[in-house]
């Protein structure tokens, strides 16, 4: 049972996610398509309407999506295994995957606008440079920026890295930590299949029990074990990031993208999923 005090500390926490302006918002692979891989066009469409109305509220949401490998493996009609397989499917579905986002956001009288992203965008200084003032401007300007890795070019150094070399990022999930820290985000909200972090894996333990809140700097007593069939980030993956971007001072709340409504009642404070506190101010490293 939770302590009076710390349940208090965590609704105080939670309702203090309505007042975050710049949000970036992270959707997996099993959130963007369905069980047979196509579009999950009406789960994606509730999602986008929440997105827009928080647009039109002042709000600056920015999409990191996953999705564009499976959707290539339907349009190619393959199960990609090689490297350039993986590539190609990616070339292949990142067109219809940016569609989705553009013909839904123009039914809202919004612009979406794709930003496909490297290593080399974060580790060299001018390109990096460039970035954050593109966005910046996108999102002055009132659009909705929509980001995914550039796999078709980048995927070779993420599967097959130098040795020596640590990857700026392995997955969509450690994009959107780095996103949301390099923009200085309020919120950081992982969007997948996972309706929260466990104790245990809930698939395999009938008594674990869901986490809805880690402190800055807790020891997780959590087992990690589990991932996805679609998508490259696991709970691990998941973990990782959150506490990056806590570090960095941005809260994260991990969620499943599967439940109804889920963006409008994490920002109304609801104890859905796991929320990872941020680092406290001044205490950021």
């Amino acid at each position: 049972m939770n302590h009076p005090s710390r349940a208090s500390s965590e609704h105080l926490q939670r309702a203090g996610l309505a007042n975050a302006q710049r949000i970036v918002l992270k959707l997996g692979t099993q959130v963007v398509l369905d069980a047979e891989g196509r579009p999950a066009l009406s789960r994606l469409y509730g999602l986008m309407e929440t997105v827009a109305e928080l647009r039109r509220r002042g709000a600056q949401p920015v999409l990191v999506s996953s999705g564009a490998v499976g959707l290539g493996a339907r349009q190619l009609g393959i199960r990609p295994e090689s490297l350039s397989q993986k590539q190609a499917c990616a070339a292949a579905g990142q067109g219809q995957l940016m569609s989705i986002y553009q013909e839904g956001f123009a039914r809202m009288g919004l612009c979406a606008a794709q930003v496909l992203l490297t290593e080399d965008d974060f580790a060299d200084p001018v390109r990096h440079a460039n970035l954050r003032r593109t966005l910046e401007t996108l999102l002055e300007l009132g659009a909705i920026p929509v980001l995914n890795e550039n796999d078709t070019v980048s995927t070779l150094e993420l599967e097959r890295p130098n040795p020596g070399h640590t990857p700026i990022f392995s997955d969509n999930d450690h994009l959107s930590a780095l996103v949301a820290t390099h923009l200085e985000a309020d919120l950081l909200i992982l969007l997948s299949d996972v309706t929260a972090l466990h104790t245990a894996n809930p698939g395999l333990d009938p008594e674990a029990t869901p986490l809805t809140e880690v402190p800055f700097g807790a020891d997780l007593q959590a087992n990690l074990e589990g991932g996805s069939d679609r998508g490259r980030g696991g709970m691990v993956s998941k973990v990782e990031a959150a506490r990056a971007a806590a570090r960095a001072g941005v809260p994260v709340v991990l969620a499943s993208g599967l439940a109804v409504h889920i963006l409008a009642r994490i920002l109304s404070g609801e104890p859905v999923g796991t929320l990872f506190l941020a680092a406290p101010k001044g205490g950021r490293s």
